[in-house]
């Protein structure tokens, strides 16, 4: 009887603690169900969607294919990229089912105690067009798929059991991209008192920022009246630095100014986070808690300078991503964020460019942790269309609204150095062009003071003539280097930014001979040559922007088009069917590094040397033939072997622009067996050395796992790179065996992608063909801890199995 009692006073003060809490956030993530189709009365509560589909979010409804060449067919000229006549796009938004009607409903219960509570409904991304009903009746719409935005829905909430249903329409002709489809990011409910602080109504800045002294600026917008504010700064481990009290407030906003003494820099080589915990109180009692992360750090852009954070310049050394993960979809996940991010930072990368997009908070508390600068960007129309049914329908009423949510959500993040208003926007031309510009620029500059504004321009030539690039803050180049030199001079501002650079384009593991530079080279195969010499009609080579960033002290970086391959776009290809994802990546669909990967990590990565062959030395067919031999490697100068025969040393030099940066050997001559470079020092000493084996027959399976410990949290991923070796152990790198997968245990199989830009196989089938000799497997916790077991298979070849723990 004793246990009983203290086990039910114990349970009464759980409850009276919790009912104290003054604000919960309830992550809409279970329970939803899913319908593709109109559903005309599926918003009302009384409809049957018991044969609807299970799903949680964020989700993805069209990633699940089929890939079909009908889907979205679009029958235009590109004109951003200089095309004049209409031709059949088969693949440009990825063909995949993201056109039509979606539906999701969900059932969730809200207490006689919460209905004198202040509730927001809050969607991080909704594709697209979203339409929500509570309990049937209509609660608001927006119109922007990227655009985060939430409802009050106080006083539309029932005791019990409420239901809430969200339908989405994605439109054809909507997307230059593939642009996902669904909730693909979270949906919370914010429940607090009506005496609280504002949503996203915290913003702080950090005015001072020297190794000695900071000084933290705090604005918080609040409801209700006769309330004092607390604010408490801890550092990284969680103890207390400072803190704040002020009950003086002007138009329901407090302000405080903190002072920390030797604070640690936020940078991309120390990415150092605090939290800020503000309170709100009436008298003594606890109305509203928000903890916010935050960074010590200063940027500033001049022409003397050129861009410097915490009084340091520095150029950005950043790539492009679009939002699809792959084989995944647009549906966010975070674990497949930080993998992207970890590649990225081996790379040597800094910066990032939401292209063309608002970027997912997931991605941002990364990059704040991890260290990677970021250029935010709005959007990628104005009011000129580049697609019948893109953001120029919106933006008259929609477009203020977008911008004011972006910066007020986002604007705490250290990482964000930079916001971008469009991208290419047709709006260039004319004067009406320029009025919109500086409408938006304003709105950035009113709602966040302390970072610039940019556009990424591909008119360089109506821009300098209509007085468009001279009025943003930072005038941003898409391409067109030849036209640097001329926009410096005619530009105030003193620098110029690559904000989208090269769209050279390449098939991981495929080379092409001769290896010759080439412009919008085609072949049968519809893919493109990895001895990194092909490009756009509209870009260039790396090494024209390698030399601009280290010639030119006025050019403050660059953005590579891109990071990762990305769903959609498949340019030189996207009249040919079934190339389906673009070739611009330094990383392909899988998340495997190209050779490109290595060019750029020899100039980004100072850390860490890079030595890296190409081609691959499986030849069979060529032999005598020439097959040249590239070197991408932070070493000036090396020596190659074939079979111990010497091919020469090679020294980087300024003869053309891939000498400069590669050491290249033309006329080598293939023979099978061991091709080596060994790198030098100045004295012609051996420091590095790096072999490529020609490989057997296919005989064994491997497996190598970026995680082998995940969170038993049913949303935790590992991703497992699986290849073939000989029966020596030399990688096959032209195997296209196809294998099948099984996983056990406390996982799931999730998906699978090789990287191959024209493959149909949906990502979610359980076999799939090697690619270049790899693709990657992607398995998935469930919520219960303990072990899984992924078996891969394969006809003729010795299987693999690799064991993954799962811990709470």
């Amino acid at each position: 009887m004793l246990k009983k009692s203290s086990f039910f006073i114990f349970f009464l003060l759980s409850l009276a603690l919790f009912a104290q809490e003054p604000r919960k956030v309830l992550n809409l993530e279970d329970g939803w169900k899913f319908y593709k189709g109109e559903a005309s009365d599926a918003e009302t509560t009384a409809f049957d969607d018991s044969k609807w589909q299970d799903v949680t979010v964020p989700h993805d409804w069209a990633i699940y294919g089929p890939f079909d060449k009908e889907i979205d067919k679009q029958t235009v000229a590109i004109t951003q990229n200089g095309e004049k006549v209409p031709t059949e796009k088969t693949g440009r938004t990825g063909a995949l089912p993201f056109t039509g009607t979606g539906w999701y409903r969900k059932n969730f219960n809200i207490p006689a105690a919460d209905l004198d509570k202040k509730i927001l409904l809050l969607f991080e991304g909704a594709m697209s067009e979203p339409e929500v009903y509570l309990n049937g009746k209509k609660v608001g719409e927006w119109a922007y798929g990227y655009a985060y935005f939430y409802f009050d829905i106080s006083d539309k909430l029932l005791e019990g059991k409420n239901t809430l249903a969200v339908k989405l329409s994605n439109k054809e002709f909507s997307s230059r991209w593939y642009p996902g489809a669904g909730l693909y990011r979270p949906v919370s409910l914010i429940i607090k008192n009506p005496e609280s602080i504002n949503q996203w109504g915290t913003t702080i800045t950090t005015p001072v920022a020297t190794q000695e002294v900071a000084q933290v600026n705090v604005k918080t917008n609040f409801s209700g009246k006769n309330l004092r504010l607390v604010t408490t700064i801890n550092d990284a481990s969680g103890k207390e630095i400072a803190n704040s009290k002020t009950s003086e407030a002007i138009q329901k906003q407090f302000e405080q100014n903190i002072k920390i003494q030797s604070p640690q820099l936020w940078s991309p080589e120390n990415p150092y986070l605090y939290t800020a915990v503000t309170k709100l109180y009436a008298d003594d009692e606890l109305k509203d808690e928000v903890s916010t992360t935050f960074g010590i750090r200063s940027i500033s852009y001049s022409a003397a300078n050129g861009f410097q954070l915490n009084g340091k310049t520095r150029k950005f050394k950043g790539v492009c991503l679009h939002h699809d993960l792959g084989p995944l979809g647009t549906a966010v996940n975070k674990s497949a964020l930080r993998r992207q991010m970890q590649i990225l930072k081996d790379l040597g990368c800094d910066a990032i460019r939401s292209a063309h997009n608002m970027p997912s908070f997931e991605q941002l508390e990364l990059a704040d942790e991890m260290g990677f600068m970021f250029l935010a960007e709005s959007f990628d129309e104005w009011k000129k269309p580049k697609v019948k049914n893109g953001y120029n329908r919106f933006f008259d009423e929609y477009a203020k609204l977008d911008v004011e949510n972006l910066v007020r959500a986002t604007r705490n993040h250290p990482s964000i150095v930079m916001w971008s208003a469009g991208n290419e926007v047709p709006d260039q031309y004319g004067s009406a062009g320029v009025k919109r510009a500086l409408w938006l620029q304003n709105i950035f500059h009113r709602e966040d003071p302390t970072r610039p504004v940019t556009v990424g321009m591909d008119q360089v030539n109506a821009t300098m003539e209509s007085g468009f690039g001279a009025i943003l803050d930072i005038p941003g180049l898409n391409y067109r280097v030849h036209l640097y030199e001329e926009a410096y001079e005619k530009f105030p501002q003193g620098f110029i930014l690559g904000s989208e650079t090269a769209s050279t384009v390449s098939s991981r593991g495929i080379y092409k001979f001769p290896a010759v530079k080439a412009k919008m080279k085609e072949y049968p195969d519809f893919q493109s040559s990895s001895y990194d010499l092909e490009y756009c009609s509209w870009s260039n080579l790396p090494e024209t922007d390698f030399i601009m960033q280290d010639d030119k002290p006025w050019v403050i970086g660059e953005f590579v088009w891109t990071g990762f391959d990305y769903l959609g776009e498949p340019t030189p290809y996207d009249t040919s069917w079934p190339s389906r994802s673009s070739y611009f990546g330094m990383i392909d669909l899988a998340g495997i590094p190209k050779d490109r990967y290595y060019l750029y990590r020899s100039r980004w990565n100072t850390q860490d040397e890079t030595l890296h062959i190409l081609p691959h030395w499986n030849w069979e067919g060529r032999e005598g033939k020439k097959t040249p031999v590239f070197v991408y490697t932070s070493y000036d100068r090396a020596e190659l072997f074939v079979n111990e025969k010497s091919q020469g040393i090679r020294v980087k030099n300024d003869s053309t622009p891939q000498t400069r940066y590669r050491l290249m050997w033309n006329d080598v001559l293939y023979e099978p067996g061991i091709l080596k470079v060994v790198a030098l020092d100045k004295n012609g000493n051996k420091t590095a050395e790096k072999t490529v084996k020609t490989a057997g027959k296919p005989h064994k399976i491997k497996l190598e796992a970026d995680r082998t410990t995940l969170k038993a949290n049913g949303k935790d991923l590992a991703f497992v790179t699986v290849s073939v070796v000989d029966k020596n152990g030399i990688p096959c790198p032209t195997a296209t065996n196809e294998l099948a997968f099984k996983v056990s245990g406390k996982g799931s199989f999730k998906a699978v992608c090789n990287g191959d830009p024209t493959s149909l196989t949906s990502f979610y089938a359980s076999q799939m063909k090697l690619f270049s000799g790899k693709l990657v497997v992607l398995v998935e916790s469930t919520d219960k801890a303990g072990t899984m077991e992924l078996k891969v298979t394969g006809k003729k070849l010795q299987n693999a199995s690799l064991k993954i723990k799962t811990s709470n």
